[in-house]
């Protein structure tokens, strides 16, 4: 998010204006719950870091819950980000940077020591370090899983070499992601069947993941036992 940038034609208020107001109009007439992550763009470099976090604790719409970090990793060192992530999370926001997509593991311990990552985006190389594995395991920190995303950007080869059987085994908390539907074809649906064929489960195996990604969630408490109640009902009509 860069405020005021000529090249996205739309200024920051009337946008978050705009979004906001959508999200108000979901819950009150459909009952679906959005929250808002405002993601630096990496590509931008600190000052769009600092335009991002500037608007997030100025300006910041209800719906706002965390801070993240997106685009490409190679060149866009995550310590760059330190003090954005400091104030955001000072400021009540939790923290939720992609890391270790394009680059290597270091990237991912460097989201959760020096940026206090609650939650990792991709994280496809964690599945070449053990170590981290079982930090990951250990500490409860999911990685949000996008198989297609990830073959699109070349994180992976294939989907048949998907690390998620890998995450799964060592116990990593996974939730699964669509990413950005149009840009890679997909839908979460589709996410999901993918996910069942690498893991070979069921419906009740979905079932668990679904929950998984529930507990992820920053939802308010009452949204999450009501989003588990409805999985529940549903897996038990299967």
């Amino acid at each position: 998010m860069l405020p005021d940038d000529p090249e996205r034609g739309m200024p920051i208020e009337a946008y978050t204006e705009a979004i906001e107001d959508a999200r108000v109009a979901a819950e009150r007439d459909f009952g679906l719950v959005l929250r808002w992550i405002y993601d630096v763009p990496g590509e931008s470099g600190v000052p769009a870091a600092d335009a991002t976090l500037g608007y997030a604790l100025d300006h910041a719409p209800e719906g706002l819950v965390a801070f993240g970090l997106g685009g490409p990793e190679i060149g866009v060192p995550r310590e760059w980000f330190v003090p954005h992530f400091a104030a955001a999370r000072a400021a009540g926001l939790r923290s939720v940077p992609h890391a270790g997509e394009t680059t290597g593991p270091e990237t991912i311990w460097t989201s959760l020591r020096d940026l206090g990552a609650e939650r990792i985006g991709h994280g496809t190389s964690a599945a070449h370090d053990p170590a981290l594995l079982a930090h990951l395991a250990e500490h409860g920190i999911p990685l949000e899983v996008c198989p297609s995303s990830n073959v699109a950007t070349r994180a992976v080869a294939s989907l048949a070499e998907h690390p998620l059987p890998v995450f799964v085994e060592a116990g990593v908390v996974v939730t699964i992601n669509s990413d950005d539907p149009p840009m890679f074809s997909t839908t979460l649906n589709r996410e999901y069947e993918i996910a069942a064929d690498l893991l070979g489960i069921g419906e009740a195996g979905l079932a668990d993941l679904s929950r998984a990604a529930v507990r992820a969630s920053f939802a308010p408490e009452d949204v999450k036992t009501r989003l588990l109640g409805e999985i529940d009902a549903y897996a038990d009509r299967s």
